[in-house]
C-alpha cells in the first residue's frame, strides 16, 4: 500500500472512515463551486466517488490519495493523479488534481500534497507528461499550478458543464541532464 508522507502530510490510500469527512468537504458549496457544475455531494455519492478513487488505483497504478494532516490524523481532501475522461480533447492525459475542505485553505497544504504526487507521477509511475485541468476563475488552483512549475498549455470548455477550462501542464524534469562534453 503506498503511503507519501511530507512534512505536514499523509498522503495514503482511502479508508471506509473517510467517507464520512469526505462527503462534509464534497457538501460545502464553496469547496465545489469549480468542481464540474457545482455541485455538492452527499454521502452515498462520496461513498461511490472514494469507490471508484481505488477501482482507479487497481486499474491504473496511481490514483487519488487522502490527505491526512500529521499532526492531528484529519482529513484535509485529497490530492493525485487521475485520468480526465470528462475532457476528451486532452486525452490521452493523466491530470493532478486536489480538493481540500475550506478549514485546510491558504496554509499550503494543497502545493504540499501536490508537489508530492507529482513527484510520483514522475519518479514513481515514470509518466512524462501531467497536466491540471481548472475552471477559468479558480485562481487559487491556477496559483497552485504555477508553484508546481505548471505553464498554462490551452483554454477549452468543458463538455456537460459547458464552463470555460484552462489546462495548465508539466513535464516530467530531466533527472541529471548531462554536463560533460566529449573531446
Amino acid at each position: 500500500m503506498i503511503t507519501i508522507e511530507t512534512p505536514r502530510l499523509v498522503l495514503r490510500r482511502w479508508r471506509d472512515t473517510d467517507v464520512a469527512p469526505m462527503a462534509a468537504i464534497n457538501g460545502d458549496p464553496e469547496v465545489m463551486r469549480w468542481i464540474r457544475d457545482g455541485s455538492v455531494r452527499g454521502l452515498e455519492e462520496t461513498r461511490a466517488n472514494i469507490a471508484a478513487m481505488e477501482a482507479t488505483w487497481e486499474a491504473e497504478g496511481f490514483g487519488l490519495f487522502a490527505v491526512e494532516v500529521r499532526e492531528t490524523g484529519e482529513l484535509a481532501g485529497f490530492t493525485g493523479l487521475a485520468v480526465p475522461h470528462f475532457l476528451p480533447a486532452v486525452m490521452p492525459a493523466v491530470e493532478i488534481g486536489w480538493r481540500l475542505g475550506r478549514a485546510f485553505w491558504g496554509q499550503g497544504f494543497a502545493s504540499e500534497a501536490a508537489r508530492a504526487a507529482l513527484r510520483f507521477a514522475f519518479q514513481e509511475r515514470g509518466l512524462d507528461d501531467v497536466i491540471s485541468v481548472i475552471q477559468t476563475g479558480n485562481t487559487a488552483s491556477e496559483r497552485i499550478a504555477v508553484k508546481l512549475g505548471m505553464h498554462l498549455d490551452r483554454e477549452l470548455v468543458t463538455p456537460g458543464s459547458g464552463r470555460p477550462t484552462r489546462v495548465f501542464a508539466l513535464s516530467r524534469p530531466l533527472a541529471n541532464p548531462s554536463t560533460s562534453s566529449a573531446s
